[in-house]
């Protein structure tokens, strides 16, 4: 399939579950139709199921997991988060190299936003970047709270809102549900 005529940006973002559902079902969907993706995961260790679900894709769906993080941002050190804050740099450097070398039809940036906010992914780098994005390529960003000026650069943008979560409960995120 010939790539898109024109790129579109899309935020998933909330409280709810499901933002990196929705941004993956969006990339498989990309996929099944012969476009090329690009998936990028900030501050998640690489350990879920739609990770694995996705090596089956081949080639069109690529993928660059995130590194653990040994805990929660709000729980780290000021040390234990400079180090996260140069790995989702370091990934965040990964994509722009890529893009310059290969076309990709749609590129996913899983919670970016949190990066953005942790302060680890100047929101001006993500900015510029949906900016002078190849025409043709599609933007998902998701995460909670984005930052106005990014919401303002989008096409789309999808609040998943929770209203009723287990986890408040004390069930923690189930292998195959939620990881």
């Amino acid at each position: 399939m010939a790539p898109l005529d024109k790129g579109l940006v899309h935020i998933y973002c909330g409280n709810g579950k499901g933002k990196t559902t929705a941004a993956v079902g969006l990339g498989v969907r990309a996929c099944g139709r012969g476009l090329k993706v690009l998936m990028v995961q900030f501050l998640k260790d690489g350990d879920t199921g739609e990770l694995m679900s996705l090596t089956n894709l081949g080639e069109n769906f690529r993928v660059i997991a995130g590194e653990s993080t040994p805990k929660f941002t709000f729980q780290m050190s000021p040390e234990e988060k400079a180090q996260a804050a140069k790995v989702q740099l370091r990934n965040f450097e990964l994509v722009l190299q890529m893009l310059q070398k290969e076309s990709f039809d749609m590129l996913i940036l899983d919670e970016i936003m949190a990066a953005v906010r942790q302060g680890m992914i100047p929101e001006d780098r993500v900015a510029e970047l949906i900016q002078n994005r190849p025409a043709h390529m599609e933007m998902v960003l998701t995460g909670r709270n984005p930052p106005d000026r990014l919401i303002a650069l989008a096409d789309y943008v999808s609040e998943i809102r929770m209203i009723k979560h287990p986890f408040r409960e004390g069930t923690p995120a189930r292998v195959g549900i939620e990881r």
